[in-house]
Parts: structure tokens; sequence; C-alpha cells
């Protein structure tokens, strides 16, 4: 798979957790006793950091600062696999955004060197993944970095033979013609305020979707979900399947990138609106970007498809002393039966891995007519559902391989298996796991779902 590659403004975050109890003798002001303090990458930096978990490469272009606060920005993207391109200039701070805490509320935030400032132009190697790349995010926070002219003629350049997505900023440049996706905030989008109406921020997102030259314009609505024009006759409102209430630090950059990953994946637009709500849903039910830690930064974030993200959420899982569950199958047409079985599967241990056979693996075993559904909609499918925690896609006859390679603790088939008839039992036994078999409901199949519907339209009308 060819990369995601992200544009803009790198950022260090920083929550001081603590608590107000008294008032400061001398003035009246609270006076905040600090506890602790976390720091995690911000701005396009999180975004990078929310994109690794899908088996994707991601690669950052960015000036961080020569300051400690960017080194501290370049260590935590070292431990979370982005790699970083830095411009041939790089900016002497860099800036950060610090939250004072107490429980789940922010009672003051402090900016430092959050001023625009002139950034470097790319180098030969940001103009090489740019023109390698599989889609393009561009994060703008302010900062410089989408107003050079070199960017824009770069990024223009892009749009016109993948996907690019842009996060605009309030202070940030204007997006460049012809993107496939510009996705602000309320706030962001020109002409109004936050908390207009629906039929307010449909002709806000007309009005700004003309003026940006834009093929789409998604307009983060919170909780609410999203608003998407796209040039069809009306806007497509995405509502969330699940209400996530807290602190949303980073949902938006959360959105994005799970817009732009989907859209590299092959998803249509209003397919990638759709995965980047339920993903920025999620991320907020998790805790959101106040959940992120150097040594697991991936341990609270939503899952994805691929072998990087399953060995994150099994390591997260493992240290915190849970229980690891994988299972298998093709999962064409899926259906109650596979429903149940996954259901089960997840109520076994604290995180679900689910092996999924390839579109390849599938013909070996069913046929030239099979799958009916591809691989990729499979895993999205899957993923939609609440107890899957990950998908791997493999190309063998078995998923022995994963087996060895992810170890878990339980494997699951639903069914009335033998162990002859479950050759991967002896293979999760000899990693130390227990190979069991759940209920199956009777009467669900993929092949019955088939030759009812052919049945059905063969019969005379």
């Amino acid at each position: 798979m060819k990369p995601l590659v992200i544009i803009g403004d790198v950022l260090l975050d920083r929550d001081l957790n603590g608590r107000i109890d008294r008032m400061c003798p001398d003035e009246p002001a609270p006076v905040f006793d600090e506890a602790e303090s976390l720091d995690r990458p911000g701005g396009a930096a999180l975004a990078a950091v929310l994109a690794t978990g899908t088996g994707r490469a991601v690669q950052l272009i960015a000036g961080v600062g020569k300051d400690e606060a960017g080194q501290r920005v370049r260590d935590m993207l070292g431990a979370s696999n982005v790699e970083l391109l830095e411009l041939d200039q790089m900016p002497e701070t860099t800036p950060e955004k610090i939250r004072l805490r107490q429980g789940t509320r922010t009672v003051l935030r402090l900016d430092r060197n959050c001023a625009t400032v002139n950034m470097g132009e790319p180098g030969p190697a940001a103009q090489k993944a740019l023109a390698n790349a599989g889609a393009v995010l561009v994060s703008d926070y302010g900062r410089g970095t989408t107003a050079g002219n070199e960017f824009r003629r770069l990024i223009a350049a892009a749009a016109a033979s993948r996907p690019v997505v842009w996060d605009p900023h309030p202070r940030g440049a204007s997006p460049v013609p012809r993107l496939r996706l510009v996705v602000p905030n309320e706030g962001e989008l020109p002409g109004g305020t936050r908390g207009d109406g629906i039929s307010a921020i449909t002709r806000r997102a007309l009005a700004a979707r003309h003026e940006w030259q834009s093929s789409a314009v998604a307009v983060t609505l919170s909780e609410r979900g999203a608003l998407l024009v796209d040039g069809g006759p009306l806007p497509l409102v995405v509502r969330p399947q699940l209400r996530a209430d807290g602190d949303s630090c980073g949902a938006g950059d959360r959105f994005a990138s799970a817009a732009a990953t989907a859209l590299a994946d092959g998803a249509v637009t209003s397919e990638a609106v759709q995965t980047a709500v339920e993903a920025a849903t999620a991320f907020v039910a998790a805790g959101a970007a106040s959940q992120y830690t150097m040594d697991t930064p991936r341990q609270r974030l939503r899952s994805g498809i691929g072998i990087a993200t399953a060995h994150q959420i099994v390591k997260a899982t493992r240290m915190s002393g849970g229980t690891v569950v994988a299972t298998g199958g093709c999962f064409d047409l899926l259906h109650a039966g596979h429903v149940a079985t996954l259901q089960a599967a997840r109520a076994l241990g604290d995180c679900l891995v689910v092996c999924l056979n390839s579109d390849l693996s599938v013909r070996a075993r069913k046929g030239p007519e099979r799958p009916i559904v591809s691989e990729q909609d499979r895993a999205r499918l899957l993923l939609a559902l609440e107890c899957v925690d990950a998908v791997v896609i493999f190309d063998d006859d078995t998923p022995v391989p994963l087996i060895a390679e992810l170890r878990p603790d339980v494997w699951v088939k639903g069914g009335d298996y033998t162990v002859e008839q479950m050759p991967e039992a002896e293979h999760v036994t000899a990693c130390g796991g227990q190979a069991v078999v759940v209920p199956y409901l009777d009467g669900r199949s993929t092949t019955q779902l088939i030759s009812t519907a052919v049945q059905r339209e063969r019969s005379p009308r």
C-alpha cells in the first residue's frame, strides 16, 4: 500500500492535571496544584500518530522546532512509527498548547510560540513522498506551513491524481482548488458561528465548497456527526451510531486522518465520511487525546485493518493484564450467525482480532465464484461491529502463521467442530493458548443465503 502523507503544523500538547481548592492570598485568583504532566504530539503530529494503526505507512512533512519541545515531539513520532520528513529550514521554536485540567474539565489553556512564522520549503524527500502518496492529508493549525507557494503547488499537483483531504484553520491558508474533501468544523466554516441549524450550516457549506472549489465539504458537528455537501441535490447528514461524551481534544484530527485513510483504501467520499464519524466518536468514547502515552501510543485508540494495528492492540491488552481472543474465517455476506460467534468470542476476553481470509484465499477454498464481497469491504463490515477490535487479512490456506505471530490466549470457532476439524488448535496450544468452540445459530450460512437468493431469482413471478 502506498503511504498516507500528512502535511501541516506540528505542536506539543501538554496536560497539567491537578486541582483547585483554594484562592491566592494576595490576588483574587484560584491556585492550581499540579499533580502530573502528560505530553503528547499535537496538530499534524497527532493526526499522523492516529493514522498509524491501519497497516499503511505514515509520512509527516512538517517543520519541527530546534527547541526541547521539538525534540520531545520527534521522540514521540519515532515511538509511533511515523516517518518525519523535516523542512529544509527548521523553525526555532515549537508551538505548545498547555491545558490545566481538574478531573475531566479544562480550567485554563496556555499557548506558547503559536504565532505564524515563515516555514521552510519542502526538500527532495518531501517532494518524492508527495509524488508517491496513496493519499494526502493537510493538517493546518495556522502556523504557516500551508501558506508556502511551493507547498501549495505540490498539494495541487497531488490532488490531480489522488485523494487530498484538507483540515483548515481560521488563521491558516485557504485550501487549494480541486481537493477531494475539505473537513472544517462549524467554527472553521466561513460565514457563521457554532450552533447554527442544519439549514444555515448547509448554506454555509455550499458557499464554502464554491469558494474553495473543492469536490466536497464535510462539516464536523461534534457529537451530532457531520454534514456532507458534494454536488448532489441534498446534503448527507451522518449521525454516529453511539453517543460519546467527554473530552473531544483531537477528535477533528481523528476524523480527518480516518477520512483520508478510507479514501486511500478506495472508499467513495460518503463512505469515507461515515467511517470518519464512527472513528472520531469511538476516539472520544475512549478518552480522546488525553489517553495518549508515549509508551503505548495506540493503547486506547480505535482499531483498524492490518497486522500493525493487531500487534498494538494485543500489546496494549497484555500490558493491562487482559486476555487476547482471536478467530478466523471468510465472513462473506455477514449474517446473524457470524455476529453471534463474534460476540461470544469477544465475551471471552478483552480484545478480539479477526483473521480474515483474503479474496485469493477464499477462491482457493470455495471456488472462483467466491467471495461475493471483496476483502476490504468484508473487513470494514467486521470493524463496524463493536465486538471486533482489529482485522488482519491473510492469503494462506489457514490462519496458522498469524496465530504463531499474534499468540492469542483464546482461539474461537463457531459450530460443532472437533479437534480434528480444527487444525489450528494444536498451534494455539503450542503458543500457550486454548482453542474453544462457541454455539452457532442453526440455519445461518453464507452458502444457504446464496442458494436462497438464486432460487428466488429463478422462480416465476
